[in-house]
């Protein structure tokens, strides 16, 4: 094992393919040459050699031992052919130090460029590491939350039929009531997580020309119910090229986020408008506001304006992360803005199909 690391460690780097190098000897021989011949010329072929050592080694940079074994002999080269023009008359002793000198120069770009090369290779390996934690951290949520689906289907159906023959003990009928909605919230969590982890994959849409209009039109009727002053603008905001299932749910998201921090009677409103080759799809509400320092969060995971308020009110900070999951995944994006004390503005940015609404078919 030790001579394989060994022998690796010396190996030249063959598998790249060696015509620069080939090149560059070619090059170096010919100068060495040419100092030979023509002593008159000085030193320019010398610095030829070295400049050009210098340019092909900062675009493929050498393992340390193949490097090593170019620079000495180059040094060896070099050197000898300058003595043999001092000895002859043709130079003068001083530019035997421009050996060490560019020797020297030659070195310090080595040292930077490996420490370079191996910072490049640290920051790659932290990357591919965080890359693969990421995909574990995927694959568990995914796995999770298809386990936990059929557990809680199955503990549901069973708190439904308790709580249906109870009837005749309003104790037990209220504990069992609790079950199911328990069940139901833990349901619930389970699909968004799904969803959460489901969102970078290649199939999570399926696209098609969708009106906008009729999104906004089905989440109002599903909403309807809710006791809340319903305002929808007059809007012409056409189509986008998107999937109808996942807008629909970023959009009930929305408006359950402001269903929770608005009390009955409270306006929501409900618009959509074009912003050049953009659809903007905005859920504004009249509640409370969110405070300047938490509304750069507020699309984040698990991110909750108050952890004082209630379970029932609070939820547990997915919403809008599947909002802004959905957006990026139609190549959008989300907004917000509040006031405190006045309200909130949430905002769907989609990009614009080149159909308009009446191009739309059911």
């Amino acid at each position: 094992m030790i001579a394989e690391e060994a022998s690796r460690r010396w190996e030249w780097p063959l598998h790249r393919l060696p015509w620069l190098e080939i090149a560059w000897a070619g090059f170096a021989l010919a100068n060495l040459g040419a100092m030979w011949v023509v002593p008159t010329w000085e030193t320019v072929p010398f610095h030829f050699i070295w400049v050009s050592l210098t340019l092909v080694y900062g675009f493929r940079i050498w393992r340390l031992e193949p490097t090593g074994w170019v620079l000495a002999v180059v040094v060896v080269t070099t050197g000898a052919v300058l003595l043999h023009e001092i000895s002859g008359s043709f130079q003068s002793p001083d530019e035997l130090t421009e050996v060490p000198l560019m020797a020297a120069m030659f070195m310090a770009m080595v040292w930077h460029a490996r420490r370079r090369t191996a910072a490049i290779e640290r920051e790659h390996r932290a990357f591919e590491e965080n890359r693969r934690l990421l995909e574990r951290q995927r694959q568990f949520v995914q796995d999770a939350s298809h386990e936990l689906r059929t557990p809680i289907t199955i503990a549901f159906g069973h708190a439904e039929l308790l709580m249906g023959r109870s009837s005749r003990d309003p104790d037990l009928a209220e504990d069992a009531s609790i079950v199911v909605d328990e069940l139901l919230r833990l349901r619930r969590l389970a699909d968004r997580l799904l969803l959460l982890a489901s969102s970078a994959d290649p199939d999570f849409l399926t696209r098609t020309p969708t009106a906008v209009e009729r999104l906004l039109g089905e989440a109002c009727s599903r909403w309807a119910p809710a006791n809340r002053r319903w305002v929808v603008d007059d809007f012409d905001a056409g189509t986008v090229l998107g999937d109808p299932e996942r807008l629909g749910t970023a959009l009930d998201a929305l408006i359950e986020n402001a269903v929770k921090h608005t009390e009955p009677g409270d306006e929501i409103r409900l618009s959509a408008s074009r912003e050049r080759e953009q659809v903007v799809i905005a859920v504004a509400d009249s509640g409370p506001g969110i405070p300047p320092e938490r509304l750069k969060a507020i699309f984040e995971r698990f991110a909750r304006l108050d952890s004082g308020r209630s379970r029932d009110r609070g939820g547990v900070g997915l919403g809008l992360a599947i909002v802004r999951a959905i957006a990026e995944a139609h190549g959008g994006s989300v907004r917000a803005r509040s006031v405190p004390g006045r309200g909130s503005v949430f905002e769907i940015v989609l990009p614009s199909s080149n159909a308009r609404r009446g191009a739309y078919t059911q």
